[in-house]
């Protein structure tokens, strides 16, 4: 469906944003919103969260990778392309639905950042009990639905279920570290484990249609209210995922299951070195000889959750850098050719649309520009990276097209006002006088910026439209802890920079919720 923005429906062989379209909306992770859990999720918060992008005139909300997380918590090194975390499933809504009683969740978590230490065993406690109340007879009106979910989800779901399980009973080990015979998949070996592991398999099942039917519910009401659910989809899969365990020859790795090739970037401005980021790289021959299915189906997955979908590292659908593995640095990669037009032809054809935004960012070289717009699929502006001196910058608001989209920072970036503060004195002199309003602090000021320029969506991190500073920022690429554990309080959602949002959007003539923008004309 969709929804109140005037974005083409799925089934619409479109662009995302039609001609004249101007919308804007906030980037807040899941995890990030206020809970007394001790981490964000998919309950009354994120209903409450939706209310209030509504009324302050917004039209999106852009998060994170929704996957399972692993090692370091990271959205983009999910165990799973199709699971989503268990993480985020609300207690409340289960209290509520009888799956949980109140004395189950009594437990006492600071307001600020979370603390998965603590977090993960709570919510698996919480979730052994409501899988085992249901397992027991409770909620029998559930049981046609929960089964209906497991059929219809089984190409990956009876994976995923198993994975889950064995990565349990070998302590949480790599894959390939688990006997050789499942590392191999042997299929007496896996029936085994199914048979062993019958009661762990079905939790996490049941842990998926749970976040399965909270996450409709959710969408729903975004809907109902005129927001836009933008996702978010890694380029590459985790090496330790379920992704690779059950399906080896859609990726280049060897008889031991190791990757012969990973992923990175090479050297640039920003690292001598590269970047090694060490996931696996495509088979894109494997796929092909498919039609692609298993990426296709990867994108469905998504989309049964979300509207649009934010493509991470664009750029390797046109060339992905290949570092042999073992190597060191990524300073020893090739360029190897990516999936190119060809894949995004046969995706338009099986979702009748390409419903995504390019994160086109990094090296980009013209061929990637050339498939992005051969699809008319728009691409990503950062204002923090236009103010380096050279007035040809693409992140210049002045260089902006009409089909793209502008933040003003990522969730990799500084807040906007750790950035501001960091530059040198010229630096900030040089971009307040030139391009950011007298008396507006950094965060919101890039706001404005964004919100005016002719780019089609414009969105800001929460933290800059709080104009919060060093202790909010998200993720600091490289860092080897600490990432992801940013949330919002209740205290800092405070009615003024909403209904200074609220502003700003409709004098930049961003408003799509026509009840909105009634209420907005009205008061002005």
């Amino acid at each position: 469906m969709s929804g109140a923005l005037g974005l083409p429906n799925r089934g619409q062989k479109a662009p995302p944003f039609p001609p004249e379209y101007r919308a804007s909306g906030l980037l807040l992770h899941v995890t990030s919103l206020p809970s007394t859990y001790g981490i964000g999720d998919l309950g009354p918060e994120a209903f409450a969260w939706i209310d209030r992008l509504h009324d302050a005139g917004q039209g999106c909300w852009q998060a994170l990778p929704l996957g399972p997380t692993g090692y370091g918590n990271s959205p983009y090194q999910p165990l799973s392309s199709f699971a989503g975390n268990a993480l985020i499933i609300s207690p409340q809504l289960l209290l509520a639905e009888g799956l949980l009683c109140p004395g189950d969740c009594h437990v006492q978590f600071a307001a600020g950042a979370i603390d998965y230490a603590s977090v993960i065993p709570f919510k698996e406690r919480l979730l052994a009990m409501a899988w085992s109340r249901f397992h027991q007879g409770g909620r029998g009106d559930l049981r046609s639905e929960y089964e209906e979910f497991c059929f219809g989800q089984a190409t990956w779901l009876e994976d995923y279920a198993l994975f889950r399980a064995l990565k349990a009973r070998y302590g949480g080990a790599y894959y390939i570290e688990w006997p050789a015979e499942l590392v191999q998949r042997d299929q007496c070996a896996l029936a085994n484990a199914r048979r062993e592991l019958r009661d762990e398999i079905d939790q996490v099942r049941f842990e998926q249609f749970l976040l399965s039917r909270q996450g409709e519910k959710l969408k729903e009401y975004a809907h109902s209210k005129g927001v836009t659910l933008i996702g978010d989809l890694p380029f590459f899969v985790s090496p330790d995922s379920s992704d690779v365990w059950a399906n080896p020859e859609f990726f280049l790795v060897d008889e031991r299951r190791r990757p012969k090739f990973v992923a990175g970037v090479p050297p640039d401005y920003f690292s001598a070195q590269g970047q090694l980021w060490g996931n696996p790289v495509y088979n894109w021959e494997a796929l092909h000889d498919t039609g692609y299915r298993w990426c296709i189906d990867r994108f469905r997955a998504l989309l049964s959750h979300v509207d649009l979908i934010r493509l991470d590292h664009f750029r390797a659908f046109a060339a992905a850098w290949h570092i042999p593995s073992g190597a060191p640095t990524a300073q020893t990669g090739s360029w190897r050719p990516g999936p190119g037009a060809e894949f995004f032809r046969k995706v338009e054809a099986e979702l009748g649309g390409l419903p995504f935004i390019a994160e086109d960012l990094g090296l980009i070289t013209p061929d990637v520009g050339t498939l992005r717009d051969q699809f008319q699929i728009p691409g990503t502006r950062v204002l923090q990276f236009a103010f380096d001196g050279h007035e040809d910058n693409p992140h210049l608001p002045q260089n902006f097209v009409d089909n793209s989209v502008v933040y003003t920072g990522t969730h990799d970036n500084p807040t906007s006002r750790e950035w501001f503060e960091e530059l040198t004195g010229t630096q900030r002199e040089t971009v307040r006088c030139k391009y950011l309003s007298d008396g507006i602090e950094p965060g919101p000021a890039l706001i404005g910026l964004a919100w005016s320029s002719r780019a089609a969506l414009a969105i800001a991190p929460l933290q800059d439209l709080l104009n919060l500073g060093r202790e909010a920022r998200m993720n600091v690429p490289g860092r080897a802890g600490g990432n992801w554990r940013w949330r919002c309080t209740p205290e800092t959602l405070t009615n003024k920079p909403f209904a200074w949002l609220r502003d700003v959007t409709r004098n930049c003539r961003r408003l799509v919720n026509p009840e909105t923008a009634a209420a907005c004309e009205s008061a002005a």
